[in-house]
């Protein structure tokens, strides 16, 4: 299949979704920094489950907001190895999911406020899975 060009509004999405999962790396690097001194100013249940945070879960932290950011490179290079990370990246915020809302239940802890930014995350992982697997199949990446 020969190459074919994006259309103009693939590369700006792209840039957007980029910066998206940078944050993401923020907030998992801001995670990874927090200190017990910080972690005993919040309240007491979110204490706890900062407190506990298994090592599974933060590795699937990890690999969603890294698979999402290498996902978002590979799209800009063009190349047909975006799908694949971004299945990673969907398949790792699903089990951080499960560890927010099944294992320590976030929304008890939090509040009904803690399912919009999760769900609004998971949106966007699949999104730009669907988008990746469309612009391979239009031919935008090689």
């Amino acid at each position: 299949m020969s190459a074919t060009p994006p259309k103009n509004w693939f590369k700006p999405t792209v840039w957007a979704a980029l910066m998206w999962n940078l944050l993401g790396v923020i907030a998992f690097i801001i995670q990874m920094m927090m200190t017990p001194e910080m972690i005993s100013k919040l309240p007491l249940d979110q204490q706890a489950a900062y407190s506990n945070i298994p090592i599974w879960s933060t590795i699937a932290f990890a690999i969603a907001v890294l698979g999402g950011t290498l996902g978002c490179l590979f799209l800009l290079a063009k190349n047909s190895l975006a799908a694949p990370t971004f299945t990673l990246s969907l398949g790792a915020i699903l089990i951080q999911q499960y560890y927010n809302f099944v294992v320590i239940n976030s929304i008890e802890l939090l509040g009904a406020s803690a399912v919009f930014m999760p769900i609004f995350v998971i949106i966007i992982a699949v999104a730009l899975l669907y988008l990746s697997i469309k612009a391979k199949q239009q031919g935008w990446l090689q």
